[in-house]
């Protein structure tokens, strides 16, 4: 069997049946899928043996330890030559598979992953949040898809591995935030080089709401201090950036309550990003809700960075007391 798609699930049923209904309509037929239930309260079997005959597809429950367990439960009972690791929130193209097919067959590797798009069909909180995500102004691009010059990393929302490398490096750590980033890392480390598949992409939700939205990129930021102590050296100036934003957004409005002026930059930006992603999306609304999409995207994260930069670097504490629930045990 040429591949073995894993998707850890917990809670997420009508998640799982639009993602399977994707994987339905692949033009490449030979592979498998793994649902693998984490300890959820709302399972998705139903769901799933809608599928059963029509997919070659394998469900399995078990207690609650986390994403990275659960692929790892998944990893260890598939049988092909390639795991593709894929979140419960994405639905795919018809051609992802060829896609990836194409790619390896013309330049076969150990790894690689590919981009991340939102689908016409998606609230505009949905493309505020992924024009968030992915454009130039926000993350500096480095979510958006485009070929870069240094390493590539591959998230968890689309990421491929030869069965074997991943059985060998021992799959996902257990931490809770940051793990597939940390697998990442030591596939690199290995001596793999993990290349993007630009047309391999999947149509990604990430989250419905601006206040899911804020926790998600908070323990992100969290993630990167830990990220960079497990892998000294791996820190870039664009993971700086949403602390320094954040800390010069709360100085500006301090100043501005003695000078109105300062707020002048402030209202610059959320301008540039009103116009950019109103362009981008084809809506003034959406580009509207841009603006707080990208405020909570860079703020949240500046604030996780913030405590865990505090915590980590000047308390000294280790990674498992300053941040207990970035664990399972």
């Amino acid at each position: 069997m040429r591949y073995s798609i894993i998707v850890p699930v917990y809670n997420r049923p009508d998640e799982v049946d639009e993602l399977l209904q994707s994987l339905s309509k692949q033009t490449i037929k030979d592979f498998e899928v793994l649902i693998v239930e984490d300890g959820s309260v709302k399972p998705c079997k139903d769901v799933c043996d809608k599928y059963a005959n029509i997919l070659d597809l394998h469900y399995y429950t078990k207690e609650n330890s986390g994403p990275g367990q659960s692929r790892n439960y998944g990893a260890e009972r598939a049988k092909g030559e390639y795991v593709i690791i894929l979140d419960s929130d994405v639905v795919l193209p018809t051609g992802y598979l060829q896609a990836v097919e194409d790619e390896l067959k013309q330049n076969p590797c150990k790894a690689f992953g590919g981009p991340d798009a939102a689908h016409p069909s998606f609230t505009p909180v949905q493309k505020a949040i992924s024009y968030s995500m992915t454009s130039f102004f926000t993350t500096g691009g480095i979510r958006g898809g485009k070929a870069k010059l240094d390493k590539f990393y591959p998230r968890s929302f689309n990421m491929g591995i030869r069965r074997d490398v991943y059985l060998q490096l021992g799959g996902f750590s257990k931490m809770r935030f940051g793990e597939d980033i940390d697998f990442s890392y030591r596939i690199v480390e290995a001596g793999y080089m993990p290349r993007l598949f630009p047309e391999a992409w999947v149509w990604h939700k990430r989250r419905t709401d601006f206040r899911k939205f804020f926790r998600q990129v908070y323990n992100s930021g969290i993630a990167r201090i830990n990220l960079e102590k497990r892998h000294p050296g791996t820190m870039k100036l664009v993971h700086l950036l949403p602390a320094v934003f954040t800390l010069g957004v709360i100085g500006l409005l301090l100043i501005s309550l003695f000078w109105a002026f300062a707020c002048v930059p402030i209202i610059f930006y959320c301008l540039i990003i009103c116009i950019d992603s109103s362009i981008k999306n084809g809506s003034l609304w959406v580009g509207l809700l841009s603006v707080p999409a990208a405020f909570v995207q860079l703020m949240g994260y500046g604030f996780g960075f913030i405590e865990s930069w505090w915590k980590r670097c000047v308390l000294k504490q280790n990674e498992f007391t300053a941040f207990e629930k970035n664990f399972y045990k």
